[in-house]
């Protein structure tokens, strides 16, 4: 019978977010075929990437037993860091593309520091840097998008032109598949793929067995800051401007993803495959409620009723599993 149980639930943690994505994506068709139309297909991974670029960074974070509520100012952060270097220091887009990156990833080093050094609470560091990092955005930007003009970069996120549909989706999508690739990878075969988990399942018991606690941390909140920052860069793709106002709440719908997608918010546990398909079933939420005209607060219900079920079949499990 223990058996059993625990067969259902390990395939519910597998194959659960998928089935909610079809579910999801079928009760939408339904309502209005458009949402299977090419246009919309396309409109959904370009909104997608945003949030699911940044969702794997969060993914290793809430592995390892952290949160990080600080996700949206640092999307948006970068994405002024990238627009104001081709725009106002005249930088090649390749070399703007990395100091975006490297100011998330900066970023992210701070919470880790503040969190191993100082022994903060995650959920409060990351507080106050959301705001902090909003506010060093608002201030390179005066408070005002800045226009990156158009340059490669614009093309990661762009929809494809009649001459380029071969490719299927755009650049930006690409990376987002290898990136998840290489994190899921890191996470299953290598060795400090293994000590994140160890932390996020019993960081006393990690401790003891040899790993470096703080090690860890640190690094998992430096690539979770590196994953919004390339996620600001293709949000200033999307919009081909830096706005020091964007992204705001999207560290919300990122954390969401990764729960819906089968991360444990108690640590020790997650998929980056299943905080992908998460990120899409809050795009595709998003898309099937504006298609049928519905206002945002019915989006904004439905959503948070997803959220609240996914969490709801997490804590069952793991009641039914102890």
């Amino acid at each position: 019978m223990i058996k059993s149980k625990y067969v259902t639930w390990n395939w519910l943690n597998k194959f659960g977010p998928l089935l909610a994505l079809l579910l999801v994506y079928i009760f939408f068709a339904v309502f209005n075929p458009k949402i299977t139309s090419l246009p919309a297909l396309e409109a959904i991974i370009l909104q997608t990437v945003i949030v699911a670029v940044s969702a794997i960074g969060m993914t290793l974070v809430i592995i390892s037993g952290g949160i990080d509520l600080s996700a949206g100012s640092i999307i948006a952060f970068a994405s002024v860091i990238v627009a104001f270097c081709i725009e106002t220091l005249n930088l090649p887009p390749v070399f703007a593309a990395i100091c975006g990156i490297l100011a998330g990833l900066f970023c992210g080093f701070f919470n880790g520091l503040l969190i191993t050094r100082l022994k903060l609470v995650p959920f409060i560091v990351t507080l106050g840097s959301l705001l902090v990092v909003r506010g060093l955005a608002k201030g390179f930007a005066n408070s005002m998008p800045i226009n990156a003009g158009e340059t490669w970069l614009s093309e990661l996120l762009a929809t494809l032109p009649a001459d380029q549909k071969w490719q299927l989706v755009p650049p930006g999508a690409w990376l987002m598949i290898f990136l998840a690739g290489l994190v899921a990878g890191l996470l299953r075969y290598t060795k400090i793929g293994r000590h994140i988990i160890a932390v996020g399942s019993n960081e006393q018991t990690a401790r003891l067995c040899g790993v470096a606690v703080e090690r860890v941390k640190l690094i998992v909140y430096s690539l979770a800051g590196a994953f919004s920052g390339l996620s600001g860069l293709m949000l200033m793709s999307y919009q081909e401007q830096g706005d020091p106002t964007g992204a705001v709440g999207l560290e919300l719908d990122v954390i969401a993803a990764v729960v819906i997608g089968g991360g444990s918010l108690s640590g020790g546990e997650g998929s980056i495959i299943g905080s992908i398909i998460g990120a899409v079933i809050m795009t595709v939420i998003r898309t099937g409620c504006q298609l049928n005209g519905w206002p945002p607060w019915v989006t904004q219900i439905v959503t948070g009723s997803v959220i609240v079920l996914a969490v709801t079949v997490d804590r069952l499990r793991h009641r039914e599993m102890a």
